[in-house]
């Protein structure tokens, strides 16, 4: 039972940036001014980030549980430390770019994001190799969403 609530636990802190981002996701106000934004052309419809993201949370929910009730004695202090500074980035982004449409600075947080991402998922690699290649999924998105605010900024 307590390796369920762990679970349940780990799924529900991954699932916290989303809940923030969907506050400041296009739609209203936001929405128009989104709309109005010269866009890449691959730009993907808005339903395939309502599809996308819930599955990245997902995994990274499965990779902090993993780290979670791995019994190694390397300590865990830096891979907490880390998943919650690149969760807290990664709910600040939706703040910049939707919130306040500050596109620029939420492609630097990106920028931070991926760093911070990936020293993350290099501390899991030294607990969990399940955790690290469940991040990975999440990485390859992030890169995508710098193409895109990249495109973004230089495009307007």
């Amino acid at each position: 039972m307590k390796k369920f609530l762990l679970f349940v636990l780990a799924i529900a802190i991954s699932f916290l940036p989303g809940i923030i981002g969907m506050m400041f996701s296009p739609d209203g106000a936001s929405d128009i001014w989104y709309n109005t934004l010269m866009k890449p052309a691959v730009t993907p419809d808005g339903w395939v980030f309502a599809v996308v993201w819930p599955i990245l949370y997902f995994l990274l929910g499965i990779a902090l549980y993993l780290i979670m009730v791995d019994k190694t004695r390397i300590s865990k202090v830096k891979s907490y430390s880390l998943f919650a500074v690149h969760m807290g980035l990664n709910a600040l982004w939706s703040y910049l770019f939707f919130g306040i449409n500050l596109t620029s600075a939420a492609l630097i947080v990106l920028l931070l994001l991926i760093g911070f991402t990936i020293w993350m998922m290099v501390a899991f690699r030294q607990i969990s190799r399940p955790a690290y290649y469940l991040v990975w999924p999440y990485i390859i998105w992030l890169v995508f969403a710098l193409y895109l605010n990249s495109a973004v900024v230089f495009l307007n």
